[in-house]
């Protein structure tokens, strides 16, 4: 038996409710792994919404898009008992069983293992979401970004996304230019690496000049929506824009002169189906280039019954830096 957070539709809606599992209730897979630590992210919280976010199609589901554990058991020669494993993407905790359980079953083509220098719980303080970072910051790099083209902006700062991507540029010797709706987060930001804080209201406007001043050498974007349109338009000539999200909306209300008249690139991260070698070198540059302390500093650990709580707050904004789930507690 193993306990996990399952949701389950109760009418219209859907409820989250601890349970204990048997075993034999777990998805088709190769490998089990005895999960020790998942994260909350923003799908998480659209999961564990009231209809699942559109995002759950079957029912009774466990949510949880990332984990890190140990592997119990295996048909797969990449994988023995006894290995320290992650898993981040492939759609787990969407349309597969994912992290919110003390067990999970997956394909053995979904883990990557636990890269040296890094516990458990340090892999999932970087989840999924600094994991997205880390993608970015690379698509920012192989475009031509280095530390002396300039300030580099990141928004939704606060965030999972953002705060490790602002720790992450800050040790790499970049300036970076935070932006954040809460000035309480101001602090936070600064330890984090942010030589500047940028008030949201200052990019949430939509202009009507398709090119404003040259600012940003590059930037690290998991708003969207008018917020992105309007930093396309504050780009140097060359800068490149990763997307990580759409915290502010999908839809994209810009032009396309930023990309004709100043050569401008807009680069989508997706971080759901990267590739084997690219997973490694991510996580390899992860345990290179990320200050042990700065994460810790963005870390509050809960357990699975604090998950549907946050799952509100996480999409109205109200979660700050990285929530880290302790499956055990």
């Amino acid at each position: 038996m193993f306990r996990a957070l399952v949701l389950e539709k109760e009418g219209d809606a859907a409820a989250a409710h601890l349970r204990d599992l048997d075993e034999s209730a777990l998805p088709p897979g190769d490998v089990t792994v005895a999960v020790e630590y998942s994260t909350l992210n923003y799908k998480d919280g659209l999961a564990l919404s009231a209809n699942g976010g559109g995002i759950v199609r079957t029912w009774p589901h466990v949510a949880g898009i990332d984990f890190a554990g140990v592997v119990e058991a295996s048909s797969d020669g990449r994988y023995k008992p006894g290995d320290k494993v992650i898993l981040t993407g492939w759609r787990v905790g969407e349309v597969h069983w994912g992290g919110y359980a003390q067990k999970a079953r997956v394909r053995a083509d979904w883990l990557v293992p636990l890269p040296a220098g890094l516990t458990p719980r340090q892999a999932m303080a970087v989840g999924t979401a600094g994991f997205t970072a880390m993608l970015a910051v690379m698509a920012l790099e192989e475009h031509g970004l280095t530390p002396d083209k300039g300030e580099v902006l990141v928004t939704g700062a606060s965030g999972g996304v953002g705060s490790v991507a602002v720790a992450l540029l800050a040790k790499l010797g970049y300036q970076v230019a935070a932006v954040t709706g809460r000035a309480e987060t101001a602090g936070y930001l600064r330890d984090l690496g942010a030589s500047r804080i940028v008030a949201r209201a200052e990019l949430a406007e939509v202009v009507k000049r398709p090119l404003e001043a040259e600012t940003w050498a590059g930037c690290v974007d998991a708003v969207g929506g008018a917020m992105l349109a309007r930093v396309l338009g504050q780009m140097k000539h060359g800068g490149s824009v990763a997307a990580v999200g759409l915290a502010g909306g999908a839809a994209l209300p810009a032009s396309v002169i930023p990309f004709l008249l100043r050569g401008v690139n807009l680069l989508g991260i997706d971080s759901v189906t990267v590739p084997y070698e690219r997973r490694m070198r991510a996580w390899g540059r992860v345990v290179s280039d990320l200050a042990v302390g700065k994460l810790e500093a963005m870390v509050r650990e809960v357990g699975l019954g604090e998950l549907p709580a946050l799952g509100a707050a996480i999409l109205q904004g109200g979660v700050q830096g990285r929530v880290v789930v302790d499956v055990n507690l």
